[in-house]
């Protein structure tokens, strides 16, 4: 059977099967990723492969994260319904969907505008009023909305960004990949107490490196 042979209800299941597979067994998390189709937010060439786990090109030289992926990182980030929420890394606006159906309020930085104009265009279209892209250099974190619950950083950072640690709310959670962009990278879970730091080390990951700076086509 084809992707165009199945039934949207069939669709949906499979993507949860490969989901739960994988380790996303948080039941709101896999009611948010149900909730939010990824088709919209995956354009041309590999437009009638959006339901496949896996990662693919977007514009400005970037890529849409398998869901199994955006899954986990989201599962980690452990959010509750009243928490603020910073994304680093907007891309083509999945993972913020993903998270706008869980927290409170989602802000989600890219350095790339057409990124975040395009990403916006599908907010307002899904009607996800809670979320404000901005076209900024992530790196620094976003001090005038600061702090913030949960921070999810989704390109791979050398060590974990100070300005970002800063802006995190004591008893917050940050998620981002760590290490060089040509070698292996791991997801790590970054919890904030009144004692300092404890990390976890999730699982390896590649993704594109943290830069700093606007993109070329600002």
């Amino acid at each position: 059977m084809t992707e165009e042979d199945m039934t949207e209800a069939e669709r949906k299941m499979q993507f949860l099967y490969a989901l739960r597979s994988k380790g996303v067994t948080d039941a709101r998390v896999l009611s948010a990723m149900e909730s939010v189709d990824r088709g919209p937010f995956v354009r041309g060439l590999f437009a009638g492969r959006a339901y496949e786990d896996m990662p693919l090109p977007i514009a400005c030289g970037q890529t849409i994260s398998q869901p199994s992926v955006v899954g986990l990182m989201t599962q980690a980030l452990e959010v509750s319904p009243r928490d603020k929420v910073l994304e680093i890394g907007t891309g083509s606006g999945y993972q913020a969907a993903i998270l706008s159906k869980l927290a409170r309020r989602v802000y989600t930085i890219d350095r790339h505008r057409r990124l975040v104009r395009e990403a916006r265009a599908i907010f307002d279209e899904l009607g996800l009023v809670n979320i404000t892209a901005i076209c900024g250099d992530g790196s620094f974190g976003l001090e005038e909305q600061a702090p913030f619950d949960r921070i999810i950083v989704t390109a791979a950072a050398e060590d974990t960004p100070g300005p970002l640690l800063a802006q995190l709310k004591e008893g917050g959670i940050m998620v981002l990949p760590v290490g060089q962009s040509d070698a292996v990278q791991h997801l790590i879970r970054v919890r904030k107490t009144a004692d300092g730091l404890e990390y976890d080390e999730l699982r390896a990951v590649r993704f594109v490196p943290l830069l700093e700076g606007l993109g070329k086509d600002t």
